[in-house]
């Protein structure tokens, strides 16, 4: 579903992938002298710090990816989801740890897929609709903790901690789910449809494409993301609290939008999600490490996302001239 536009000139598509270019240089340059001159930053446990970051910001982000692809936008109930599916995760360590995992991204997954049928069936406004739900399923982790932690009544869960030829097990699951994800999109029709829903949703329903089927399916895959993502954070805190979520809506947004995926659907990757969530946690990491709040850190990567936005919108209107 190509524009039929004119196309802008060589001179001018020259012109603006090296201004991107020269941005990109700038900011990952100022990145570097801050890490070299922040303490413990080149060292071994730090770099399996920033990874372990990358997979808990990465697993989501890349979930999302799909979703925004599709056109709908963003969730913003995405680090409720994940402390419910935390909770549900310990509190049903009694049942063993397969069990357990099920139980959990199945609730992950029928949370999402249900709003994704709303989206996709009925052309709800994600923004809001994900709003309520995020409201919804805070105020059920309230209620189903009593506003205290939960805690596991087994250690079964700890070998989600361990650490494969010394790195993090969700390090691994997040390159597993980049490689999935990428393939979807890449070799699979449905795949191939995602990018043409997201890229004109009337046109795609016209077409007679399953417009609500492959919505859903995106906000499934997405759900079962968030879900391990909880999961994980579970293991890694050996508790879960209403706040467990912190700042992973904020911070999964900042890594797909990084990573070059269109915000009003139609373009992306899952593998520049997995750049995007990497650089995010980088940021993270050296601002922490140089003694900056998390208040400066958000403040620093909505920069950041403004910046790529501002960009990505600039391209696109003058390519469309």
């Amino acid at each position: 579903m190509q524009g039929a536009g004119p196309h802008p000139s060589p001179s001018s598509a020259g012109r603006r992938p090296t201004a991107f270019a020269a941005g990109l240089a700038v900011l990952l340059l100022v990145l570097v002298a801050l890490a070299v001159t922040a303490p413990r930053f080149a060292t071994v446990d730090n770099v399996r710090a920033i990874l372990a970051s990358t997979a808990f910001v990465g697993i989501t982000a890349i979930g999302a990816t799909l979703v925004m692809i599709a056109g709908s936008v963003v969730s913003l109930a995405t680090a409720q989801t994940a402390t419910v599916v935390a909770m549900l995760f310990l509190a049903t360590q009694h049942l063993g740890l397969g069990t357990a995992t099920l139980v959990a991204v199945a609730a992950g997954v029928a949370v999402t897929a249900l709003q994704g049928a709303v989206v996709g069936y009925w052309n709800a406004n994600p923004i809001v609709l994900t709003i309520a739900a995020g409201f919804a399923i805070g105020g059920g982790a309230t209620w189903f903790s009593g506003g205290t932690p939960v805690y596991p009544r087994t250690s079964a869960f700890e070998v989600l901690n361990s650490t494969p030829l010394g790195l993090p097990l969700s390090v691994y699951v997040l390159l597993v789910t980049a490689a999935v994800a990428q393939w979807v999109l890449s070799r699979t029709t449905a795949g191939r449809q995602l990018y043409l829903i997201g890229e004109n949703r009337p046109a795609a329903t016209a077409a007679g494409l399953p417009v609500g089927r492959v919505t859903v399916l995106a906000w499934a895959f997405f759900g079962a993301c968030v879900a391990m993502t909880g999961i994980f954070l579970a293991s890694f805190n050996t508790s879960a609290t209403v706040t467990l979520g912190g700042t992973l809506t904020l911070d999964a947004i900042a890594a797909v939008l990084v990573g070059g995926t269109a915000i009003a659907g139609g373009h992306g990757s899952a593998l520049r999600t997995l750049g995007g969530a990497l650089l995010i946690s980088a940021i993270s990491d050296v601002l922490l490490l140089r003694g900056f709040s998390t208040g400066v850190q958000i403040l620093a990567k909505g920069v950041l996302v403004l910046a790529v936005v501002i960009t990505v919108h600039v391209r696109t209107t003058r390519s469309r001239r």
